[in-house]
Parts: C-alpha cells; sequence; structure tokens
C-alpha cells in the first residue's frame, strides 16, 4: 500500500502542476478526449476511432484483433449489461449465473467459475482497470461505444489482460446542449428500461458538464415453486456523472463520477435432468439474491507538457459492496442455508502515460501504473437450522508496473512497434501462511504493412500474464500461481475506399502456461482455486460490414476458436484425478452473428428494419468428475427491431429471442453436490440456468 500511496501522490501533484504548465505551452493540438468523441458520434461512421492503443486512431489502422460496438448499436440490440455485448462480438464468451459474478473468456482465456480468480480478460471502464467480474452485470449506461480488443495486451493495458480486453467509453460532454431520453417495456416479464442524459456548456468553451441515470427492472422467466415468487429477477440503477473543463492550451481536466446499484438472483439453480433438459423454474428454500453497490471517482488530466509529447495522469478510487442470502444446497430439502453473505472491495488506482512524438517516423508511449485493492467476505450458513462457524476472508492485491512502447515508421508504409511491460504483483490473505507474489515481463512486438490508406496487413507476437491468488482458509491449498501465454498472430483490414465494404480477419495461435480453468470443491461446498496445466488454441475471426447503398446494410462476425487443455497435471498433481474432458468450461468453437439492416426513407424520416442472428457452438459444462462431463447444445438467437424516426424522436418495436430457442447459460452436473452427499444420493442433481425466453417490447426515444 506505501508504494501506491506514494504513486498515487505523485500522480496527483503531476496533474495540477504539469496543468499549469500547459499554459506555457503554445501549442494546442486536438484531445484524445475531444477527438474520440467527435469521431464516434455517428453510429453509422465507417471512420469509427478507437483508444486500443491508448491512442486516438481510425479502427481500421490499428493492429490488433478490435470490435468496437457502439452506443446506438447497444441500444437497438437491447443490450442492457455489459456482459450481453459479446453476442455482437467474435470470440467473446461471456455466460453467468450470478449478478455478482460472470464467467468471461476471449479466444479461449478467462473461463473461470470462482470470481475470486483475477478475470484473464481486463475489464476497463473509461480505461480504468475494474477487478472483477461482477462489473459485468453492471448496466449499460450513457455508453459511447464498448471496445473489445481480441489477444494479450498487456503491454499496455497490463496484467490479466492475457486474452484480451473490453473497455467501455462513456459519452462525454461536448461544447452544445445535448439531452436524451428512452424509455422500453416488455409485458412478457414486466421488463423496464428508463434512461436519460443531459449535457452541454456549464462556462462556454471552458467547462461542461454530462449527467446520465439509467433505470432497468425485469421480472425473469424463472418461478420459485417452494418460496414462490420470481427466482432470477434482476432490477439495475445507475448515475453517471463528468465535468470536462478544457484549459485551453493543450490541457483537458475530466472528473467523473458513478453510482451503480445491481439487485438479482444468485446462483439459483434448476435441478434438470440432464443438459436437454430445459428447466426454467426452481426448487429452493428461499430465493437466492444478492445486491450489488457500485460508486466511484476518477480525476484524468491530459495536456502537452512540451510542443511533442502529451502526458495523461488518472487518479481512480472503486468501491463494491454485496449482500447476499440463499439456499446452500440447491433443492427442496431445506439442508444448507446461506443466512448472510457480504462482501467489500476498495481500489485504487494511479497511472502517468507520456506520449511522445520524437519525429515524423519515431514516436513512444511510456507509462507507470498501480493500484491497490482489500476485499473482505463474511459467510453466515445454517445446517437444518443450526448455525455453522462464521466464514471469512480477507485479501489485499497490490499490483505496480511500468511499460515502454515504441512505434517506427521504417518506411512511409512500414511502421514496426515493439514494447513490455513489467509487472510486479502481491497478494495476501487473512489466515494464510506467507503471501503470493509474482513478476513478469510481457513484451509485443508487431510489424504493419500499409497497402493503401483504407488496406493494412499486421503480424504479431506477444506475451501475457494474469496473476495467481490465495484460497480462504482451511480449503489445503493456500495459493495458486498466475498463468501466462504467448500468442502468434497475423491480421488483416481492408476497406474499399468508398466505404461500401469492411472486412477485417485475424488467424492465430496460443500457447498457455498453467492455466486457471476448473475449479475444486471442499466437503463443505467451499471452492478451491487451481490450477489446470497446458492449453493450446489456434483460430480464425472474420468481421465485416457491407453499404452496397443507402438503404440496405449487412454486417456480421464469425469465429472459429479450438481450446483444448494438452495437459492437465497442474489439476492432477492437487486433486489426484484427471479432468474428463480437454475442453475449456463453456467455450464453443463456434460462434458467429450476422445484421442484415433495412433503411426506407419517408420523405423527411426514415423506417429502420434489422435483425441480428447470433450463434454459439456446443460447449462444455462444469463437472468435478474425472470420468463425465456435461455437454450443452449450441443454439441461435433472432432478435429484431423495427423502427419509424421521425426528427429527433424514434419509435421501435423489437423483440429478442424471437424464435424462444431454450439453452443453458450455466450448468453443472451432479458431481458438485456428490462431493458433499455423496454419489447416489437423492440430494445430488444436475443444476443449471436457463437463458431469457422470448421478449417483444416496444421502445420510444428522443433526442435535441
Amino acid at each position: 500500500m506505501r508504494r501506491i500511496s506514494t504513486l498515487l501522490a505523485g500522480t496527483t501533484l503531476a496533474i495540477f502542476a504539469s496543468a499549469g504548465t500547459a499554459f506555457a505551452q503554445g501549442a494546442t493540438p486536438a484531445t484524445q478526449t475531444q477527438a474520440t468523441a467527435a469521431a464516434s458520434n455517428d453510429a453509422d461512421d465507417a471512420e469509427i476511432v478507437v483508444t486500443a492503443r491508448t491512442r486516438t486512431e481510425r479502427l481500421q489502422d490499428v493492429p490488433i484483433a478490435v470490435s468496437a460496438v457502439t452506443g446506438d448499436q447497444l441500444e437497438r440490440e437491447q443490450v442492457n449489461v455489459i456482459k450481453d455485448v459479446a453476442a455482437l462480438t467474435p470470440g467473446l464468451n461471456i455466460s453467468s449465473d450470478a449478478v455478482g459474478r460472470a464467467f468471461m473468456s476471449i479466444r479461449g482465456v478467462g473461463t473461470t467459475l470462482i470470481d475470486t480468480v483475477q478475470p484473464g480478460v481486463g475489464i476497463f471502464i473509461d480505461g480504468i482497470y475494474q477487478p472483477n467480474t461482477s462489473y459485468l452485470n453492471n448496466p449499460v449506461n450513457d455508453v459511447d461505444r464498448i471496445e473489445v480488443l481480441r489477444g494479450p495486451q498487456g503491454t499496455l493495458f497490463g496484467n490479466n489482460t492475457l486474452g484480451g480486453a473490453i473497455n467501455v467509453i462513456t459519452r462525454r460532454p461536448g461544447d452544445h446542449f445535448e439531452a436524451r431520453l428512452a424509455a422500453d417495456y416488455a409485458p412478457q416479464d414486466n421488463y423496464e428500461t428508463l434512461s436519460g442524459a443531459i449535457s452541454g456548456p456549464i462556462l462556454a468553451g471552458v467547462l461542461g458538464g454530462r449527467l446520465s441515470a439509467n433505470y432497468h427492472t425485469q421480472d425473469g422467466f424463472s418461478t420459485n415453486l417452494i418460496a414462490g415468487g420470481d427466482a432470477r429477477p434482476l432490477e439495475n440503477e445507475a448515475v453517471n456523472g463528468a465535468l470536462v473543463w478544457d484549459a485551453s492550451h493543450g490541457a483537458v481536466v475530466t472528473l467523473g463520477a458513478y453510482w451503480n446499484r445491481v439487485t438479482g438472483s444468485q446462483t439459483a439453480y434448476a435441478a434438470p435432468s440432464s443438459p436437454t433438459d430445459y428447466l426454467d423454474d426452481v426448487a429452493l428454500n428461499l430465493n437466492s439474491i444478492a445486491q450489488y453497490t457500485y460508486y466511484g471517482a476518477n480525476l484524468r488530466a491530459v495536456f502537452d507538457i512540451t510542443s511533442n509529447t502529451q502526458m495523461t495522469a488518472t487518479l481512480a478510487y472503486d468501491h463494491k459492496q454485496g449482500v447476499a442470502s440463499g439456499d446452500g444446497d440447491f433443492g427442496p430439502i431445506d439442508f444448507i442455508r446461506v443466512t448472510e453473505g457480504r462482501n467489500t472491495r476498495n481500489t485504487f488506482t494511479g497511472e502517468v502515460r507520456f506520449d511522445t512524438h520524437w519525429t515524423d517516423r519515431f514516436s513512444t508511449l511510456v507509462g507507470l501504473f498501480a493500484d491497490s485493492s482489500d476485499s473482505n467476505d463474511v459467510i453466515h450458513r445454517t445446517v437444518f437450522g443450526f448455525p455453522l462457524p462464521v466464514s471469512t476472508d480477507a485479501q489485499g492485491l497490490d499490483s505496480q508496473a511500468v511499460y515502454v512502447n515504441g512505434f517506427y515508421n521504417l518506411t512511409d508504409t512500414l511502421e514496426l512497434s515493439a514494447g513490455a511491460r513489467y509487472d510486479h504483483q502481491e497478494v495476501t490473505a487473512s489466515g494464510t501462511a506467507g503471501r503470493y507474489e509474482a513478476s513478469e515481463i510481457e513484451p509485443r512486438v508487431t510489424l504493419t504493412q500499409h497497402w493503401t490508406p483504407n488496406h493494412m496487413s499486421y503480424a504479431s507476437i506477444a506475451r501475457g500474464f494474469r496473476g495467481g491468488g490465495a484460497n480462504p482458509p482451511g480449503v489445503g491449498l493456500d495459493f495458486w500461481q498466475g498463468d501466462s501465454v504467448w500468442t502468434y498472430e497475423i491480421g488483416d483490414k481492408f476497406m474499399t475506399d468508398d466505404h461500401v465494404f469492411t472486412l477485417n480477419t485475424a488467424i492465430y495461435y496460443n500457447d498457455y502456461d498453467h492455466y486457471i480453468g476448473q475449479n475444486g470443491l471442499t466437503p463443505t461446498l467451499q471452492a478451491v482455486n487451481l490450477n489446470t496445466g497446458t492449453v493450446q488454441s489456434y483460430g480464425a475471426e472474420l468481421e465485416g460490414i457491407w453499404r452496397p447503398n443507402a438503404w440496405f446494410t449487412l454486417s456480421g462476425g464469425v469465429s472459429y476458436n479450438h481450446s483444448r487443455i494438452t495437459d492437465d497435471s497442474d489439476w492432477f498433481n492437487v486433486i489426484g484425478t484427471h479432468l474428463a474432458t480437454d475442453r475449456i468450461l463453456f467455450l464453443p468453437d463456434w460462434n458467429y452473428n450476422i445484421t442484415p439492416t433495412i433503411t426506407i426513407p419517408m420523405g423527411a424520416d426514415d423506417i429502420r428494419f434489422n435483425t441480428t442472428i447470433t450463434y454459439k457452438g456446443d460447449r462444455a459444462g462444469s463437472s468435478l468428475s474425472p470420468t463425465r462431463q456435461p455437454q450443452l447444445e449450441g443454439y441461435t438467437l433472432v432478435n429484431a427491431n423495427l423502427a419509424y424516426e421521425h426528427a429527433n424522436w424514434t419509435i421501435a418495436l423489437w423483440g429478442t429471442n424471437l424464435t424462444d430457442t431454450r439453452y443453458y447459460d450455466s450448468y453443472l452436473d451432479s458431481s458438485l453436490l456428490e462431493a458433499f452427499f455423496g454419489v447416489g444420493s437423492p440430494l445430488a442433481h444436475e443444476l443449471g440456468i436457463t437463458g431469457d425466453r422470448r421478449r417483444i417490447g416496444v421502445r420510444v426515444s428522443t433526442r435535441f
């Protein structure tokens, strides 16, 4: 904590001292915030701008496999929580069985059942790291776009990005007054959303502000047959705010703050007989419900400290607090209850980054990063009404990093970029002797050839790393080590000069050591995190868009990812048996999405119709058995949106899962409960959580 305090103090001084220095400089370049906001206002703009290399660049110029989903797309597709963006992104898979966690992977990396494992895919809100997958269940509130970066991103984004990174970028204040309002309703499960935002100058040309709010609720499609009521409801509340001070002379300071509250089901599993027995309703002695409250603030300054160097300094604080209760044995016999579980986490983050253009051909990005978080878990359980000893777990995580990246134009069309990041991480835990500590270097080398202004190819080699951690006391394994990957990728990005056709492709090969995947279980149903072994994966991704005329657009993407466990010796050395399959949890080989859109002009108005079809292939569910593994069937979802757009108003009829497809979002076979009740016990059964059923609703929105 002492090291991060020093860095945070230095960052604070840098923000204010260097802001003053910026007034003395004569240059006034466009800032990253201004450029990004200006370039991404139009959801149909073929020249989408991203910050995938922490610089403002055209999506088509970035030598990384990146998908950018705009705020308008999110609204049309009824994406209300961050995790649902996976349906629109090749190679990204996210499942969830509770509002407090999610299972996420990119190209086969990141999927774990327990949220105490650091995610293998980094999650960032406006570039600020979020240390827990529970944030994926947070609402999408006033989002400008979501960028999904595939492949290791350690050199710029840090450790825990060995699979990639998800960067959620909110809308920022502009120079003109703007307001947005939207409301959605679907009667099938009382699905309701109400959102609004107001933005504009407070002091013209100097200070701008933006305030947004979002409320969403749904009953879900599951009923508790014993306790009664909705078994899997969801309620999201969110408020975001930002102040942007344009100090001129190349300096912009942004103060942001947010508050979110998410209430919903927490592992409310049904008891199906098999992965093809689709049960929505549950038989639990009480409804398993959790509520998580998040709030935080961040301060960011971007300014020119010399005529050729721009400095970005960030300070952030994030707080998470959760409370939950539920049926601990997932069945109708009132055996185990979690009467109360509490979780708190506080995270401090600081970063200083220098972007220097030394010559027309050579530039560098150099930075320092640190974060520190502490978490506390307290769980009260009862067995047949008698209280068990209270389970407590307190952990601390401290990370520090320094990174250097260089970009050199070997010719007018050929760029060589190379960089490395040094990460140091320490994990401490109550009741556990010693600490987990790791120091890692994550290099990346990329060669990029621009054949034309709208066509480029690239090849890259990179290493990624995810930190290990500490198990709760008394589970038999104090620590597990981090995992790492070497990845080799070739990509191509092509756009016709008239922007009619865009096609981006990538092929890759990944080699993972000490992969963190399936967790073990103690006889008291406590999760034990551990390493699996070696994983190898290869695959290809394709993403494109075709706009042959003003009224028709076809967009979509497809990914093939063959990820397999090639050596499970890390698992065997701890558990004593081998895994039943070489498949990775909940990861399909095939994913695709396709969206045709038709726009019919009606004078000054438009009628817009689009259909999105998404497919997720066969997957392996979770099992502790060395001989059997549940296999989940692939499924296809069909969404549609019919909208009438008049001036600043839109009224739309929309539908999700129109074919009412049945599928499991999460599935665990009976070996989980057999570990506690014994093989053949009537209390040991399969566990499954189905996906949402068909919804048909209406949306009204306006902006002015």
